[in-house]
Protein backbone atom coordinates (compact mmCIF):
# COMPACT_ATOMS: atom_id res chain seq x y z
CA UNK A 1 0.00 0.00 0.00
CA UNK A 2 1.10 3.60 -1.08
CA UNK A 3 1.70 5.23 2.22
CA UNK A 4 -0.23 8.91 2.01
CA UNK A 5 1.10 11.53 0.53
CA UNK A 6 3.42 9.74 -1.57
CA UNK A 7 3.18 9.33 -5.50
CA UNK A 8 3.12 5.93 -6.98
CA UNK A 9 5.86 5.95 -9.45
CA UNK A 10 4.87 4.60 -13.04
CA UNK A 11 6.16 0.66 -13.48
CA UNK A 12 9.05 0.75 -15.74
CA UNK A 13 8.77 0.37 -19.93
CA UNK A 14 10.83 -3.23 -19.47
CA UNK A 15 7.89 -4.42 -16.58
CA UNK A 16 5.17 -2.86 -18.73
CA UNK A 17 6.40 -5.49 -21.67
CA UNK A 18 6.73 -8.19 -19.77
CA UNK A 19 3.33 -7.50 -18.51
CA UNK A 20 1.77 -7.51 -21.90
CA UNK A 21 4.06 -10.55 -22.81
CA UNK A 22 2.18 -12.49 -19.85
CA UNK A 23 -1.38 -11.64 -21.06
CA UNK A 24 -0.45 -12.18 -24.67
CA UNK A 25 0.38 -15.99 -23.86
CA UNK A 26 -2.61 -16.17 -21.78
CA UNK A 27 -4.52 -15.00 -24.42
CA UNK A 28 -3.18 -17.56 -26.26
CA UNK A 29 -3.89 -20.39 -24.09
CA UNK A 30 -7.70 -19.16 -24.18
CA UNK A 31 -8.15 -19.07 -28.10
CA UNK A 32 -6.23 -22.78 -27.85
CA UNK A 33 -9.02 -23.72 -25.53
CA UNK A 34 -12.00 -22.16 -27.31
CA UNK A 35 -10.53 -24.50 -30.25
CA UNK A 36 -10.12 -27.54 -28.50
CA UNK A 37 -13.64 -27.10 -26.57
CA UNK A 38 -15.61 -26.29 -29.67
CA UNK A 39 -13.80 -29.30 -31.74
CA UNK A 40 -14.66 -31.61 -28.92
CA UNK A 41 -18.64 -30.55 -28.70
CA UNK A 42 -19.19 -30.04 -32.47
CA UNK A 43 -17.63 -32.45 -34.20
CA UNK A 44 -20.69 -35.32 -34.03
CA UNK A 45 -22.91 -32.28 -35.48
CA UNK A 46 -22.96 -33.70 -38.82
CA UNK A 47 -24.57 -33.07 -41.68
CA UNK A 48 -24.57 -29.61 -40.74
CA UNK A 49 -25.90 -26.48 -42.36
CA UNK A 50 -24.72 -23.08 -40.80
CA UNK A 51 -27.59 -20.11 -41.20
CA UNK A 52 -26.94 -16.49 -41.27
CA UNK A 53 -28.63 -13.23 -41.05
CA UNK A 54 -29.75 -10.45 -39.45
CA UNK A 55 -30.00 -9.99 -35.42
CA UNK A 56 -32.54 -6.98 -35.61
CA UNK A 57 -35.13 -8.78 -37.67
CA UNK A 58 -38.17 -9.18 -35.49
CA UNK A 59 -40.29 -12.37 -34.50
CA UNK A 60 -43.41 -12.37 -37.55
CA UNK A 61 -41.24 -10.74 -39.91
CA UNK A 62 -41.16 -11.92 -43.10
CA UNK A 63 -37.75 -13.37 -43.08
CA UNK A 64 -37.97 -14.43 -39.50
CA UNK A 65 -40.32 -16.76 -40.84
CA UNK A 66 -38.24 -18.24 -43.97
CA UNK A 67 -35.69 -18.49 -42.20
CA UNK A 68 -37.22 -20.75 -39.35
CA UNK A 69 -39.73 -22.94 -42.05
CA UNK A 70 -35.86 -23.62 -43.88
CA UNK A 71 -34.12 -24.38 -40.80
CA UNK A 72 -37.42 -26.51 -40.16
CA UNK A 73 -37.17 -28.24 -43.13
CA UNK A 74 -33.76 -28.71 -43.09
CA UNK A 75 -33.87 -30.28 -39.59
CA UNK A 76 -36.67 -32.60 -40.56
CA UNK A 77 -34.32 -33.74 -43.66
CA UNK A 78 -31.71 -34.54 -40.92
CA UNK A 79 -29.53 -31.68 -41.06
CA UNK A 80 -28.03 -29.95 -37.58
CA UNK A 81 -28.76 -26.04 -37.90
CA UNK A 82 -25.73 -23.90 -36.49
CA UNK A 83 -26.88 -20.13 -36.19
CA UNK A 84 -25.03 -17.49 -33.92
CA UNK A 85 -26.90 -18.75 -31.09
CA UNK A 86 -28.96 -14.49 -30.65
CA UNK A 87 -31.88 -13.30 -31.53
CA UNK A 88 -33.18 -12.22 -35.04
CA UNK A 89 -32.44 -14.70 -37.73
CA UNK A 90 -30.08 -16.40 -35.50
CA UNK A 91 -33.04 -17.50 -33.56
CA UNK A 92 -35.23 -18.20 -36.31
CA UNK A 93 -33.26 -20.88 -37.87
CA UNK A 94 -32.74 -22.17 -33.89
CA UNK A 95 -36.19 -22.30 -33.69
CA UNK A 96 -36.87 -24.03 -36.93
CA UNK A 97 -34.36 -26.99 -36.19
CA UNK A 98 -35.22 -26.99 -32.19
CA UNK A 99 -38.57 -28.57 -33.18
CA UNK A 100 -37.70 -30.41 -36.31
CA UNK A 101 -35.91 -33.92 -36.02
CA UNK A 102 -32.05 -32.81 -35.92
CA UNK A 103 -30.10 -30.58 -32.79
CA UNK A 104 -30.02 -27.00 -33.19
CA UNK A 105 -26.69 -25.32 -32.45
CA UNK A 106 -25.66 -22.03 -31.00
CA UNK A 107 -22.47 -20.89 -31.25
CA UNK A 108 -22.76 -17.57 -28.86
CA UNK A 109 -20.31 -15.03 -29.00
CA UNK A 110 -19.13 -12.29 -25.63
CA UNK A 111 -20.45 -9.07 -26.92
CA UNK A 112 -19.39 -5.48 -24.91
CA UNK A 113 -23.39 -4.92 -25.16
CA UNK A 114 -24.18 -8.49 -23.88
CA UNK A 115 -25.94 -10.78 -27.01
CA UNK A 116 -29.14 -12.12 -25.57
CA UNK A 117 -28.79 -15.87 -26.08
CA UNK A 118 -32.53 -17.44 -27.74
CA UNK A 119 -33.64 -20.44 -25.82
CA UNK A 120 -33.96 -22.49 -28.94
CA UNK A 121 -30.69 -24.43 -28.59
CA UNK A 122 -30.12 -27.90 -28.25
CA UNK A 123 -26.40 -27.46 -28.05
CA UNK A 124 -24.79 -24.06 -27.12
CA UNK A 125 -21.26 -23.17 -27.06
CA UNK A 126 -20.02 -19.17 -26.32
CA UNK A 127 -17.21 -18.00 -27.77
CA UNK A 128 -15.30 -14.65 -26.76
CA UNK A 129 -13.33 -14.66 -29.97
CA UNK A 130 -14.68 -14.10 -33.22
CA UNK A 131 -11.83 -16.01 -35.22
CA UNK A 132 -12.47 -19.03 -33.36
CA UNK A 133 -16.41 -19.03 -33.92
CA UNK A 134 -15.98 -18.29 -37.46
CA UNK A 135 -13.69 -21.05 -38.06
CA UNK A 136 -16.24 -23.50 -37.00
CA UNK A 137 -18.61 -22.16 -38.64
CA UNK A 138 -16.91 -23.15 -41.97
CA UNK A 139 -15.59 -26.17 -40.59
CA UNK A 140 -18.62 -28.00 -39.55
CA UNK A 141 -21.03 -27.11 -42.50
CA UNK A 142 -21.98 -29.09 -45.34
CA UNK A 143 -23.95 -25.56 -46.56
CA UNK A 144 -23.86 -22.11 -45.85
CA UNK A 145 -27.66 -20.05 -45.95
CA UNK A 146 -27.51 -16.34 -45.95
CA UNK A 147 -30.64 -14.70 -45.08
CA UNK A 148 -31.00 -10.67 -45.48
CA UNK A 149 -28.22 -8.66 -42.81
CA UNK A 150 -26.12 -6.76 -42.08
CA UNK A 151 -22.55 -6.53 -41.43
CA UNK A 152 -22.39 -9.78 -39.95
CA UNK A 153 -23.73 -11.60 -42.53
CA UNK A 154 -21.57 -10.17 -44.52
CA UNK A 155 -18.67 -10.78 -42.86
CA UNK A 156 -19.31 -14.78 -42.49
CA UNK A 157 -20.19 -14.93 -46.30
CA UNK A 158 -17.09 -13.41 -47.52
CA UNK A 159 -15.10 -15.78 -45.64
CA UNK A 160 -16.98 -18.83 -46.71
CA UNK A 161 -16.41 -17.24 -50.26
CA UNK A 162 -12.65 -16.81 -49.85
CA UNK A 163 -11.86 -20.13 -48.11
CA UNK A 164 -13.97 -22.10 -50.86
CA UNK A 165 -12.40 -19.47 -53.69
CA UNK A 166 -8.84 -20.30 -52.40
CA UNK A 167 -9.17 -24.46 -51.56
CA UNK A 168 -8.55 -23.43 -47.76
CA UNK A 169 -12.11 -25.19 -47.18
CA UNK A 170 -13.88 -27.66 -49.53
CA UNK A 171 -16.31 -26.50 -52.15
CA UNK A 172 -20.20 -26.34 -50.57
CA UNK A 173 -23.14 -24.77 -51.71
CA UNK A 174 -23.25 -21.34 -50.91
CA UNK A 175 -26.57 -19.55 -50.39
CA UNK A 176 -28.37 -16.58 -50.49
CA UNK A 177 -32.11 -16.17 -49.31
CA UNK A 178 -34.93 -13.34 -50.60
CA UNK A 179 -33.03 -12.57 -53.86
CA UNK A 180 -34.22 -8.57 -53.88
CA UNK A 181 -32.30 -8.10 -51.03
CA UNK A 182 -29.00 -10.02 -52.60
CA UNK A 183 -29.41 -7.75 -56.39
CA UNK A 184 -27.75 -5.21 -55.69
CA UNK A 185 -24.79 -6.27 -54.59
CA UNK A 186 -24.43 -9.14 -56.71
CA UNK A 187 -24.94 -6.54 -59.81
CA UNK A 188 -22.23 -4.79 -57.98
CA UNK A 189 -19.72 -7.83 -57.96
CA UNK A 190 -20.66 -8.48 -61.85
CA UNK A 191 -20.63 -5.24 -62.88
CA UNK A 192 -17.20 -4.03 -61.11
CA UNK A 193 -15.15 -6.64 -59.67
CA UNK A 194 -15.85 -9.29 -62.29
CA UNK A 195 -15.55 -5.70 -64.58
CA UNK A 196 -12.02 -5.16 -63.29
CA UNK A 197 -10.62 -8.35 -63.15
CA UNK A 198 -10.68 -8.59 -59.17
CA UNK A 199 -12.82 -11.31 -59.45
CA UNK A 200 -13.03 -14.24 -62.12
CA UNK A 201 -16.62 -14.25 -63.76
CA UNK A 202 -16.55 -18.24 -62.79
CA UNK A 203 -16.02 -17.27 -59.19
CA UNK A 204 -19.50 -15.88 -59.07
CA UNK A 205 -20.90 -19.53 -59.74
CA UNK A 206 -20.06 -20.15 -55.87
CA UNK A 207 -23.44 -18.56 -55.09
CA UNK A 208 -26.53 -19.46 -55.79
CA UNK A 209 -29.76 -17.22 -55.41
CA UNK A 210 -33.07 -19.59 -53.51
CA UNK A 211 -35.97 -18.09 -52.41
CA UNK A 212 -37.94 -21.67 -51.46
CA UNK A 213 -36.92 -23.11 -48.03
CA UNK A 214 -38.11 -26.64 -50.06
CA UNK A 215 -35.65 -25.49 -53.07
CA UNK A 216 -32.65 -24.56 -50.60
CA UNK A 217 -33.23 -28.52 -49.32
CA UNK A 218 -32.83 -29.75 -52.53
CA UNK A 219 -30.19 -27.93 -53.73
CA UNK A 220 -27.78 -28.98 -50.75
CA UNK A 221 -28.68 -32.39 -51.31
CA UNK A 222 -28.47 -32.58 -55.19
CA UNK A 223 -25.10 -30.99 -54.31
CA UNK A 224 -23.72 -34.09 -52.46
CA UNK A 225 -26.29 -36.80 -54.01
CA UNK A 226 -22.98 -38.54 -55.78
CA UNK A 227 -19.98 -37.62 -53.47
CA UNK A 228 -21.70 -38.17 -50.24
CA UNK A 229 -21.90 -35.79 -47.53
CA UNK A 230 -18.68 -36.94 -45.72
CA UNK A 231 -15.53 -35.42 -46.43
CA UNK A 232 -13.29 -37.57 -48.49
CA UNK A 233 -9.31 -38.10 -46.76
CA UNK A 234 -7.93 -34.69 -48.75
CA UNK A 235 -10.91 -32.83 -47.44
CA UNK A 236 -10.20 -33.86 -44.25
CA UNK A 237 -6.35 -32.80 -44.30
CA UNK A 238 -7.48 -29.20 -45.58
CA UNK A 239 -9.97 -28.70 -42.97
CA UNK A 240 -7.47 -29.86 -40.08
CA UNK A 241 -4.99 -27.18 -41.62
CA UNK A 242 -8.14 -24.59 -41.89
Amino acid sequence: MTRPGKIPQPLAPELIEKSWSARESWRTLGIMSEFVEATERLCEIRPAVSIFGSSRIEPGHPHYLLAEQIARQLSDAGFSVISGGGPGIMEAANKGAYFGKSPSVGLNIQLPHEQRVNPYQDVSQSFRHFFARKVMFVKFATAYVCMPGGFGTLDELMEALTLVQTGKTRRMPIILVHEPFWRGLLDWFRSTLVAERTLDAADMDLIKIIDEPKAVVDAIFNYYERRGFEPSDAEREMLLNL
